[in-house]
């Protein structure tokens, strides 16, 4: 069949291939015929919407996060855990220390950080000379210095970091928010990605799925190497308006009988709130991504003017501009999975260069958006989080190598912001690095912790799904509590 006669105007005639254009956006018709009722019905009390602003359980001490996630596995020993030992077992074989728990398992000899540790800020917290912007932010942020992950394998860690879980589907942390709050503004997507402009983490868009959670709370990823960051907002010129209305027409009505003898199909409803979403970024997101009114001097300070900072300096900026028009949730991905040489912090080859040249697009940037949180008076009811999939190990990734290989056993994370201890540490690790003895932390303990400060109870924020009453820490983590002011 080469056309489609239209039932509600059958003198017109559509081709097939705008029909089928059409069919893509024709939820867009009934996503409009929502909006308007809603405003309509706005003055009066309704039915709870998957986005309803739904309040905390207990008093929040924050309303919103956001999360700098450095993909590759940052190197605690060559950022924030300094460790002097190593340097009096450089080059020596690494003993007593049981299975090796690199994911190459190639263990060499202890090598001593390249890069020289001081103290900073009234704190007096180590940072390493890789990152001196952020050291004077040390002030700011509570660290913890004893985080051990499951896997010592990037995609299976990242998921745990993002989810809980070291498989893939199960809902990550933005999602987990979005259910258990809702939204501060209807026109913005409740959870935002903002990938690395030079490639995707591992495992890719899974970890920001929203897995069993409705479909609605999924993440939405821009994509920030584009100039148009979310794809198909604008309808193409080459389409005239009349062949638009016409298939919007027919499929509206298709839609709502469907959306009628159908009135429990979530996945039908949550497509229809996601058009009805980006029906009103049509008009959101191009005001809160342009940042041409933003100070010269705030655009030097994320690194705007430099080629190394550009890309992930603007998401930084963007970060804030989202935070601010009531966006729950954004992160922010620093590293992608692939390339050569090396896009993230993954320093099996060498170290040093392989941290440097990450370090000069994450630092500067990061710290000019905890220190413009903090001018702005976000940071008070605003979570920061800054992590990893895990560690690196104290020795080489074989014998005469300058790399290190994957560690799980320790490694560091910090938190800065609403309800949080200022230049605080907690945990430690051993001599070398290697094992976390005091205090150690997994990442249930750190999601149930950040679900605390949003005034959640991760023991309590549950969804059925399969006959268990899942939840982002499974049925293990506890609150830090040591780390709250």
């Amino acid at each position: 069949m080469n056309e489609i006669r239209n039932a509600t105007a059958p003198s017109l005639l559509l081709p097939r291939r705008h029909f089928l254009w059409t069919a893509a956006g024709g939820l867009g018709g009934l996503a409009f015929s929502w909006i308007l009722k809603q405003e309509a019905q706005a003055a009066t009390a309704g039915p709870e919407t998957p986005r309803s602003l739904r309040p905390p359980p207990f008093l929040p001490r924050a309303k919103r996060v956001v999360q700098v996630f450095c993909a590759g596995g940052v190197s605690h020993l060559d950022t924030f855990d300094y460790k002097p030992d190593l340097g009096r077992h450089h080059g020596r074989p690494l003993v007593n220390k049981g299975e090796n728990k690199g994911f190459f398992g190639q263990p060499g000899n202890v090598m001593q950080s390249p890069f020289e540790f001081k103290r900073h800020g009234r704190s007096g917290r180590w940072v390493s000379s890789l990152l001196p912007h952020l050291a004077q932010c040390v002030d700011d942020a509570a660290f913890i210095y004893s985080m051990v992950a499951k896997s010592n394998n990037h995609t299976p860690a990242t998921f745990q970091m993002n989810s809980g879980f070291t498989l893939n589907g199960f809902p990550c942390m933005g999602s987990w928010m979005s259910y258990g709050l809702g939204t501060e503004n209807e026109d913005l997507p409740t959870f935002v990605v903002l990938p690395d402009p030079r490639g995707m983490p591992a495992g890719g868009t899974i970890n920001w799925t929203s897995g069993f959670l409705p479909a609605n709370h999924q993440g939405v990823a821009f994509r920030t190497q584009s100039p148009e960051p979310i794809p198909d907002l604008k309808t193409p010129a080459a389409l005239r308006s009349s062949e638009r209305d016409a298939g919007l027409r027919l499929l509206a009505g298709m839609n709502n009988r469907f959306a009628q003898e159908n009135p429990g199909e979530s996945a039908f409803l949550a497509r229809v709130r996601s058009y009805e979403l980006a029906a009103r970024m049509q008009l959101s997101v191009p005001e809160a991504l342009d940042v041409s009114g933003e100070s010269e001097s705030t655009k030097r300070a994320y690194g705007a003017d430099l080629e190394s900072t550009r890309g992930f300096g603007r998401n930084c900026l963007l970060a804030r501009r989202l935070l601010e028009r009531g966006v729950r949730f954004v992160q922010i991905l620093n590293g992608g999975s692939f390339g050569s040489p090396r896009i993230n912090w993954d320093g099996h080859e060498n170290l040093k260069e392989n941290h440097e040249a990450q370090a000069a697009t994450m630092d500067q940037p990061v710290a000019a958006l905890l220190q413009d949180l903090k001018q702005r008076g976000l940071l008070e009811d605003t979570l920061f989080i800054w992590n990893t999939e895990f560690g690196r190990s104290p020795a080489t990734q074989g014998v005469g190598a300058p790399g290190r290989d994957h560690h799980p056993d320790g490694f560091t994370c910090f938190l800065a912001g609403a309800g949080l201890k200022q230049g605080f540490e907690y945990g430690a690790t051993d001599e070398v690095g290697y094992f976390s003895v005091k205090n150690p932390v997994t990442i249930h303990d750190l999601h149930a912790t950040i679900l605390h400060l949003l005034g959640i109870d991760h023991e309590k924020l549950t969804f059925y799904h399969n006959g268990i009453n899942r939840r982002l820490t499974d049925v293990h983590g506890k609150v830090i509590s040591d780390l709250l002011a």
